[in-house]
C-alpha cells in the first residue's frame, strides 16, 4: 500500500488523524495533511483505508502494491 495526499485539497478536518495517527497528522501551522508513513505496515492498512474514507475532501489516495 502507497499513501499519497493532496495537501492543496485538504481542508484540515483532521478525520485522517483521528483515525490513522501513525500514519497521518497535521501542520500546526495551517491543520492541513502531513503524511508520516507513506507506505505504512500491513497492520496500519484497515485504518488508512478508513481513513481515505472519511476524508471530506478526498484528498487521501491510496495505491495498492505487491508486497
Amino acid at each position: 500500500m502507497k499513501i499519497i495526499v493532496d495537501r492543496d485539497r485538504c481542508v484540515g478536518s483532521g478525520q485522517c488523524v483521528l483515525t490513522a495517527e501513525g500514519v497521518f497528522d497535521q501542520s500546526e501551522e495551517d491543520g492541513i495533511v502531513e503524511l508520516l508513513d507513506p507506505e505504512p505496515p500491513a497492520e496500519a492498512a484497515a485504518d488508512v483505508r478508513l481513513a481515505a474514507s472519511l476524508c471530506p475532501a478526498l484528498a487521501i489516495r491510496i495505491e495498492e502494491t505487491a508486497r
